[in-house]
């Protein structure tokens, strides 16, 4: 039976080396993570095997989205202009965003693809919205660099972040048809400077992490803006629960370069009601590779037994930059104890 919803007493401790990645799998970094109605974790990442199915203990249970995964790897340069290894044969450019619908079925988001896929559990593609090709920077089209999608269960409508090179929310039915955007580039309410993730909650509100203004920023499913709070960095959410029980999860990165080193800034996830209010909140004051830690967070999801996971970004912004560059750890789960 799921649990019920955090409280100010609720704690979370981390559970060290949680992922048994097989030997011959790189994983230089789980962009991001999202859980079935069975437990089962399913990992967007960013090595020679896209997709990683876990179970609750781990262990790898599925993998797929490249044929050949042993021809090793080639250079490409990032959107902001680094030069990075990437392997070849990957069915996705780059891997950003999963979630798991109501049906179970997958959705993944490649930013600099240009499209979202929506799958079954084996990968097999039932939908894609569009092209490939990018929409004009900032012009409100989809695409221009997607960030997250989130599925209504009792519609299936699917509500997309355009948030690199756009500043939307697109809304589309079930089908795939387009029916309206809304947002504009600014920081007045409603507006957005980098809307990275999203989630609904009680099928009623579109829930977005608009990360560059610092904050969590609800809207009706028509776009009418509701309520805003502030989260540091906020670059990933989720949902859990109906009703008073809503809580929601929002992971926040860290500083910018001028004040790395300054303790309590991001690196942590913290749980909300609806209004904004917090109910508890957990990760160091400073980023790191212990178990306690955070590197720098980019996706979280919450199993039924009440169980986070969390996905970083960990290469690109820290392992990379490191001399020699290295992966680091990018995966990480946190057990829910009683409370």
């Amino acid at each position: 039976m799921p649990v019920g919803p955090a409280t100010g007493d609720t704690v979370y401790e981390p559970v060290p080396l949680w992922a048994k990645i097989p030997h011959g799998i790189w994983l230089r970094e789980a962009t991001s993570v999202a859980v079935d109605s069975a437990d089962r974790v399913y990992v967007f990442n960013r090595g020679n095997m896209p997709v990683l199915v876990f179970d609750p203990d781990g262990n790898v249970v599925d993998m797929w989205g490249n044929d050949t995964p042993y021809l090793g790897t080639e250079l490409y340069e990032d959107p902001y202009g680094n030069i990075q290894p990437r392997w070849r044969g990957c069915r996705f450019t780059r891997p950003h965003a999963v979630t798991v619908d109501h049906e179970d079925h997958l959705w993944l988001v490649d930013d600099v693809g240009n499209t979202i896929t929506k799958t079954d559990r084996a990968g097999t593609a039932l939908l894609t919205l569009g092209t490939g090709e990018p929409s004009g920077f900032q012009s409100g089209e989809p695409f221009n660099r997607p960030t997250d999608v989130a599925i209504c269960p009792r519609t299936g409508d699917v509500f997309v972040t355009d948030g690199y090179g756009n500043s939307r929310v697109h809304h589309y039915d079930a089908a795939g048809r387009h029916l309206a955007s809304w947002g504009t580039p600014g920081t007045d309410p409603g507006s957005f400077s980098l809307p990275h993730a999203l989630t609904l909650a009680d099928d009623d509100a579109v829930v977005v992490c608009d990360r560059e203004n610092h904050r969590v920023q609800v809207f009706s499913r028509t776009g009418d803006f509701r309520t805003t709070w502030h989260a540091h960095k906020a670059v990933a959410v989720c949902t859990t629960g109906t009703g008073p029980d809503t809580r929601l999860y929002v992971a926040e990165q860290g500083p910018p370069p001028i004040q790395h080193g300054v303790p309590g800034i991001g690196h942590k996830i913290r749980v909300f009601d609806t209004a904004g209010h917090e109910i508890t909140r957990f990760g160091a004051d400073l980023p790191g590779e212990s178990p306690t830690s955070f590197n720098w967070l980019h996706s979280i999801a919450v199993d039924s037994a009440g169980d986070v996971y969390a996905a970083e970004v960990s290469y690109v912004e820290v392992g990379s930059k490191l001399t020699p560059p290295r992966e680091l750890i990018s995966l990480r789960k946190w057990r829910r104890v009683p409370g």
